[in-house]
């Protein structure tokens, strides 16, 4: 009797590692890094707040980010540190003042562009 209940926590201990192992392993076949930039316009507000999404570090990185106007010209451009551990920045600023038409939100880091769209009616 003694035996077989020990062979059965046995198994149950043995399936309960199979299964973590299992899960950890998984995670280290993740997809890609995720990169992404959205603006969202406040009209009420007066902001047109923009964020950019990337892999979550173990350092701190240093990103550009250009706002550039419907002539194609960079209204606006800085740097931004996002300290390790930390998946995403934003950046606003106000409607009053903008050019009317397709604005584009760029942020560049190291060699990778990600760019979103959008308009200022």
């Amino acid at each position: 009797m003694m035996k077989i209940k020990s062979e059965l926590k046995m198994k149950k201990l043995l399936c309960s590692l199979l299964f973590i192992s299992t899960i950890g392993f998984s995670e280290t076949f993740d997809e890609s890094p995720k990169y992404s930039a959205d603006c969202l316009i406040l009209q009420d507000e007066n902001s047109i707040i923009c964020k950019y999404e990337h892999e979550r570090l173990e350092t701190d990185i240093e990103i550009k980010v250009q706002w550039i106007n419907p002539q194609g010209e960079i209204s606006r451009e800085r740097v931004i540190l996002i300290p390790a551990g930390h998946g995403s920045v934003y950046d606003f600023r106000y409607i009053e003042g903008r050019m009317k038409g397709d604005w584009q939100f760029k942020v560049i880091e190291g060699e990778r562009e990600t760019v979103t769209n959008f308009s200022v009616e």
